[in-house]
């Protein structure tokens, strides 16, 4: 997926939750980044999907109240994860990318059940407008 696809798509996806002036960064990293980015920052000792680093927190955060932060993505395990459902590796980064801007925005499915479902939900909304807006070829791959 080229650079400007995926910017039409973060673009998309911070309109339709009416932040258009909305900043954020989205890194691709191997599964080997991934899990070195996961340890020192989270803890945990394996690599995983979709990590997001909010810049809305913290004592900073009102320096540049547009900047909402960094969404890192595992292009190996989409691929993977793609695989496995069925599904083209551009659907699976997309719900990735939904997943990652919706933590920056303070969504959270490891408290409760109930923002659990509320970030379902809303990923659902943001992937029938990502797939409406940006439709993806049956079995289409990732450049």
């Amino acid at each position: 997926m080229a650079h400007e696809e995926i910017q039409k798509k973060a673009k998309a996806i911070l309109n339709a939750l009416e932040c258009p002036d909305g900043e954020l960064s989205i890194l691709i990293v191997d599964d080997m980044e991934m899990a070195r980015l996961n340890k020192m920052y989270l803890s945990r000792s394996e690599p995983t999907n979709v990590i997001a680093f909010t810049m809305q927190e913290g004592p900073f955060q009102q320096i540049n109240p547009n900047l909402l932060g960094d969404v890192v993505i595992s292009l190996d395990t989409a691929e993977s994860e793609a695989q496995d459902a069925g599904i083209s590796v551009e659907s699976r980064f997309d719900q990735l990318l939904i997943h990652g801007i919706l933590h920056l925005f303070g969504f959270d499915h490891e408290k409760t059940s109930e923002q659990a479902k509320a970030m379902r939900i809303k990923e659902e909304e943001l992937v029938e407008l990502v797939r409406s807006a940006h439709p993806v070829e049956k079995g289409g791959v990732m450049e």
